[in-house]
């Protein structure tokens, strides 16, 4: 993994599986490091307790930390597909890295497979939709 912050070869934009998703401003090879997730550590019960009241929530879980975004300029834009160009990958404990998974084209949205089973239903990345218009 290259580990420089590439967070500057992606833009926010208006998205055609929800709102608004980051984009590649240029062509982005696979392994790359595009940020740094920081944001707010909470504990289990904060972060259930945000999900269920509050109604913009961007909390990332690494297995052992919860991190919420909601006050980060970029990650919280971040879309869902079943089949993701990125990966979010172990940081320090307060933090999380999104990786390229693999070859991004420039204008391309970028994605993270959010880990959701529920979300499938109501899937809107492209993968979905095509398969719903079959």
């Amino acid at each position: 993994m290259k580990s420089s912050d590439k967070s500057n070869l992606i833009e926010v934009k208006s998205s055609g599986i929800h709102g608004y998703g980051l984009f590649a401003v240029e062509n982005i090879a696979p392994g790359e490091m595009l940020f740094i997730i920081k944001g707010e550590v909470i504990d289990e019960d904060e972060a259930i307790r945000r999900e269920e009241e509050e109604e913009n929530v961007y909390i990332f879980y690494n297995g052992d930390t919860y991190i919420d975004t909601v006050k980060t300029e970029k990650i919280k834009y971040i879309n869902h597909s079943c089949e993701p160009n990125c990966e979010v990958m172990d940081g320090d404990e307060a933090s999380l890295k999104l990786v390229s998974a693999r070859a991004i084209e420039e204008g391309e949205e970028i994605t993270i497979d959010y880990g959701y089973d529920e979300i499938y239903e109501q899937c809107n990345c492209v993968v979905c939709t095509e398969k719903k218009a079959e």
